[in-house]
């Protein structure tokens, strides 16, 4: 089970959409234009271009031999949502019907297919899937490497793949697939780390007892006292802790200074935040 309390179903549901929709974006935004963002998709285009092979054929013919190793090496129970994600790309390739578009402007055809690829992909990343390719071949590379990190070999592996693409299609190709590559990243960890942002305020003030009483009772948030020492004047006082959304920071400002104009306050971002008022626990 990936997330504890949620349903396999619901996963393997949600993999099958993701899946389907980077299929769609590699075949109908990604291929016409010669667009070669890395990974097995990124070969496809390549082998297309170059020998007339299809999509499907070469994702499903790279995938088998990585995951009969990968499954010896690691076991059944690490591949199958993978298995399901690479299977569902590869007949997402072969049965979603051609329909280009976006062909005059490199541009948008890297942003959008960027957009794209990064929703689905986020979406089975989410599930804990991969669609197989370069991410499971990176693990196999790294049984043997294991002085390098995933993520260094999967960056070897994908900008190869990249720059073999520029040698096919040309530099400024290659140049517009970074800009797709860094689309698919941001939407894809927007996904995963999810998009209900919160604020983390940090509060030093000669007035907390006030301003923890009016966070309290006008904004209902929660405010948690810290106790420190201020290193140059040696005095205790406390810093008050404050989370709260991103709508509330404005309000939570101007209730700061209505008490206390000369306070100290810090605020940074939550990419992620449970309990009572925000996203709440599924037991």
């Amino acid at each position: 089970m990936g997330v504890r309390g949620r349903s396999p179903v619901r996963d393997y549901i949600l993999i099958l959409i993701g899946a389907s929709i980077m299929g769609f974006a590699i075949k109908n935004i990604y291929d016409p234009i010669g667009l070669v963002t890395g990974g097995v998709s990124g070969v496809a285009i390549i082998l297309k271009k170059q020998f007339g092979v299809p999509l499907w054929l070469t994702n499903t013919a790279i995938n088998i031999p990585l995951f009969a190793a990968a499954a010896k090496l690691k076991g059944w129970s690490f591949i199958k949502r993978t298995l399901l994600a690479t299977v569902t790309l590869s007949v997402s390739l072969y049965v979603i019907p051609e329909m280009p578009f976006l062909m005059d402007d490199l541009f948008l055809t890297a942003l959008f297919g960027g957009l794209i690829t990064g929703a689905g992909a986020g979406i089975v990343f989410a599930c804990q899937a991969t669609t197989g390719g370069t991410d499971m071949l990176a693990a196999i590379i790294r049984r043997w490497l294991p002085h390098y990190t995933l993520a260094q070999i999967l960056q070897v592996l994908d900008a190869a793949i990249v720059l073999i693409g520029a040698g096919i299609f040309g530099v400024t190709y290659a140049l517009y697939a970074l800009i797709a590559i860094y689309a698919v990243s941001k939407v894809s960890d927007g996904i995963i780390e999810g998009m209900k942002y919160s604020k983390v305020a940090y509060i030093i003030s000669d007035k907390s007892e006030e301003i923890a009483a009016a966070i309290l009772k006008e904004l209902e948030r929660g405010v948690t006292a810290l106790d420190a020492r201020g290193m140059y004047s040696g005095n205790r006082k406390d810093v008050l802790f404050c989370v709260v959304s991103r709508k509330e920071i404005a309000q939570l400002k101007e209730l700061i200074v209505g008490h206390d104009a000369q306070a100290f306050v810090i605020v940074s971002d939550a990419r992620e935040v449970l309990g009572e008022g925000f996203i709440e626990y599924r037991q």
